[in-house]
């Protein structure tokens, strides 16, 4: 009776002779990232033990070969749980070295690259992605309180410690953080228009139902695939499950979303009600702030944390500078907010308001061009997942 590791072996041969002059054109040509990924998704392919773990599997058996598309939607479905890692026989020290979560981290970082606009900014921030966050950070602060001493040295002018809008005023801050927000808007719009071009050529160019935008988003905002395909969480360094890397995601998430709707809440406030800061410690901008500034805070010590104690074979290595330089400037973004909230009178308000500035500043002009922009792309691949898993299979693989 052959074995499974003989079975795998022919459905291999059997997969590369169909697929060796049948490359679709628009994914030529392939990188090696890309044929990586393929041939990894061609012994998964023929095992199938991972099937049930995450979406990834399940639109793997969908198909017969891995073009860049494919690969290039699966990458962003994968959330690099590590549980296929952690239960493939298959897996390093094996010869068919096989490991989907870094293999499909190494294409992720490409499609950062591949979808970015403008794409030179794209590959100058994926290959100095920590330098340029911290340099930008320190640029716009630096800037940003040679102002502050010019308006209170040069004009004489005297500032109110209790109102940092006596500084800069709302107008002012609106002029220069609106252009900012309008670039990211539509530089993600348009990466994101990129890659669903790109992957609907690998799914169906079937638009999309509403039970799948639905089920996508509660997918992708509940952090669903991050439970290992078993409820009991990512594995870590010594192979254990765990939760935490979900929870932390979320308190980051929420902490972002939080501190986002303070600043929109104070902006209606100000514009349509006529209410002008500084608000009350009861007010709700106040409290959206100060819940979001320490949630962020807390889920960015977490993910540090758990970036540094993966285990060695999940994620690509070379990314780590990317991941750190992302998780710095939304840490400094929540840590100076707090601390900016507490300085009330203080001769400290003018250098921590330029600093929260630049630090928000330098995390919306990054924001395009790393892991903010994959969770965009993670949302629409789950949506173009939900809408193929909808559809009869064309290759009679997949029990779905």
């Amino acid at each position: 009776m052959q074995t499974l590791d003989q079975l795998t072996r022919e459905a291999i041969e059997l997969a590369n002779a169909e697929n060796k002059h049948n490359i679709p054109p628009q994914d030529a040509p392939l990188s090696a990232n890309v044929l990586e990924v393929s041939r990894q998704l061609t012994i998964c392919n023929g095992c199938r033990y991972c099937e049930g773990f995450c979406a990834v599997f399940p639109a793997m058996t969908r198909r017969l070969e891995f073009g860049s598309s494919d690969v290039h939607y699966m990458a962003n479905l994968c959330h690099n749980c590590g549980a296929c890692l952690h239960a493939c026989q298959y897996a390093p020290p094996h010869e068919f070295q096989i490991n989907i979560p870094r293999a499909m981290a190494q294409v992720r970082k490409e499609t950062y690259t591949a979808y970015a606009w403008p794409a030179s900014l794209g590959v100058l921030y994926k290959n100095n992605g920590l330098w340029i966050a911290m340099a930008l950070a320190v640029g716009l602060t630096l800037f940003l309180q040679m102002t502050v001493n010019f308006l209170s040295g040069a004009n004489a002018v005297m500032l109110d410690l209790s109102n940092f809008y006596s500084i800069y005023p709302h107008n002012t801050l609106v002029s220069l953080f609106l252009p900012i927000f309008a670039f990211v808007v539509f530089s993600l719009s348009m990466g994101v228009r990129h890659f669903l071009s790109d992957i609907k050529q690998a799914t169906s160019m079937e638009k999309a139902p509403t039970p799948a935008l639905t089920e996508a988003a509660e997918n992708a905002l509940s952090l669903k695939y991050l439970d290992g395909g078993h409820g009991d969480g990512c594995n870590n360094a010594d192979d254990a499950f765990t939760k935490m890397r979900k929870y932390f995601h979320h308190l980051t998430f929420y902490g972002f979303m939080l501190c986002f709707s303070a600043t929109s809440v104070a902006t209606i406030y100000h514009y349509a009600l006529g209410w002008e800061a500084p608000y009350a410690w009861s007010s709700l901008p106040k409290l959206l702030g100060l819940t979001g500034g320490v949630s962020l805070a807390l889920g960015c010590v977490g993910l540090f944390y758990l970036n540094l104690k993966r285990h060695r074979l999940h994620g690509d290595p070379a990314q780590k500078q990317m991941d750190i330089g992302f998780i710095f400037l939304l840490f400094m973004t929540s840590t100076t907010g707090l601390l900016l909230a507490l300085s009330h009178q203080s001769t400290s308000m003018p250098l921590l308001l330029s600093l929260h500035l630049g630090v928000v500043m330098a995390l919306f002009l990054t924001l395009p061009y790393g892991k903010f922009a994959h969770g965009i792309f993670r949302l629409a691949a789950l949506v173009r997942f939900q809408t193929e898993r909808r559809l009869p299979s064309n290759i009679g693989l997949s029990s779905e």
